[in-house]
């Protein structure tokens, strides 16, 4: 890739939650990237994208996108679960750079595939794992580093909420066979979070249970790690928290770490807010953590969040050739812990 200032040029597959909410605006703030193409059949989106990015040519299907690909830098993958490997797949052949949400894939095989077609392509192949710039996640990051805490034994990690009626949604329909489920939703989040904090497991356990009437894949899920470090994370997920956990929870040997609620970025995205505008990834005071024991604890402000330096690290990567910001095969670990809590649930 040219290190030239050129903009990178985009493929945007999905015009969804996540191409709409996350990667277009994102996309753009960087000022590194153009989109030129946007992938959507349905004809609401279809003209939300057309509003939003006029330059871009609004497509119908993956293989009218293909049929641009020459003119293109950089597929972004952002459809249901069930297309992220072959629309991956299709990407590297046409000789794409790829951005592909999670699950990049539904296996370890899978993912281990696509590992092997972007070096046997020579492109880059990351994972959009934005929670790794929540500002509460680096906000942990910056604690661990600084040993007020001690010795780290427990990390419980949480993303619970209230929703106890299914939906028409694609994600309520949808079996974990085709990558349904709060697992596959919120796993890759919860579990690459906890190898990133401690390094890899070495036993995987899970109890993952369907609790909403009608439901068709998992909605309310523990899952257990130990860590080769001998550090336990428990990672919680569910749609029928009628009171949510803490977001995180952090035990050493020289005190606690608690903090609530989530990130901010997700709903002032959803809301029209844009990285650089005032407030954008902020977190109140008044949602700050705490760290400590007994009685003695402190407030730790948090720190703003940061989903764009997924997108400036990457271009970076694809004009200079260094790693880009998520190494896939740190999907592959993510994969494998996974598939280990589904089948020894």
């Amino acid at each position: 890739m040219s290190t030239s200032a050129q903009p990178l040029r985009a493929l945007l597959f999905g015009y969804g939650l996540a191409g709409r909410v996350f990667h277009a605006p994102l996309l753009e703030a960087t000022g590194d990237y153009r989109i030129d193409v946007v992938v959507t059949s349905d004809p609401d989106r279809a003209a939300a994208a057309h509003a939003a990015h006029p330059g871009a040519k609004i497509v119908p299907d993956a293989d009218a996108a293909f049929a641009l690909a020459g003119d293109a830098d950089l597929a972004v993958v952002g459809t249901p679960n069930d297309t992220h490997v072959e629309l991956t797949r299709r990407a590297l052949g046409a000789g794409l750079h790829v951005v592909v949400d999670k699950p990049p894939a539904l296996t370890a095989a899978q993912m281990q595939g696509l590992i092997d077609a972007a070096e046997a392509a020579g492109r880059t192949l990351t994972v959009f794992q934005n929670r790794r710039w929540d500002g509460d996640f680096l906000t942990v990051r910056d604690l661990l580093a600084s040993g007020e805490l001690g010795d780290v034994f427990v990390f419980e990690s949480a993303f619970e909420w209230w929703k106890p009626e299914l939906t028409g949604r694609r994600k309520d329909r949808t079996t974990p066979a085709d990558g349904g489920g709060i697992v596959y939703d919120l796993g890759p989040h919860l579990v690459d979070q906890a190898l990133q904090l401690f390094g890899p497991v070495r036993a995987v356990r899970a109890e993952v249970d369907a609790r909403r009437a009608g439901a068709v894949n998992d909605d309310d899920v523990l899952i257990s790690l130990e860590h080769e470090s001998g550090v336990r994370s428990r990672l919680w997920m569910s749609s029928v928290a009628g009171q949510a956990r803490p977001r995180f929870m952090l035990r050493g040997t020289a005190g606690t770490y608690l903090a609530y609620g989530l990130d901010p970025q997700e709903p002032q995205l959803k809301d029209g807010l844009r990285p650089g505008d005032e407030g954008f990834g902020e977190y109140p005071r008044q949602r700050w953590g705490s760290i400590g024991a007994g009685a003695a604890t402190r407030e730790v402000p948090t720190r703003p969040g940061a989903y764009l330096s997924y997108y400036a690290e990457l271009a970076t990567a694809l004009r200079t050739g260094s790693r880009p910001p998520v190494d896939p095969r740190d999907s592959l670990a993510v994969l494998r812990v996974i598939e280990a809590a589904l089948a020894g649930s």
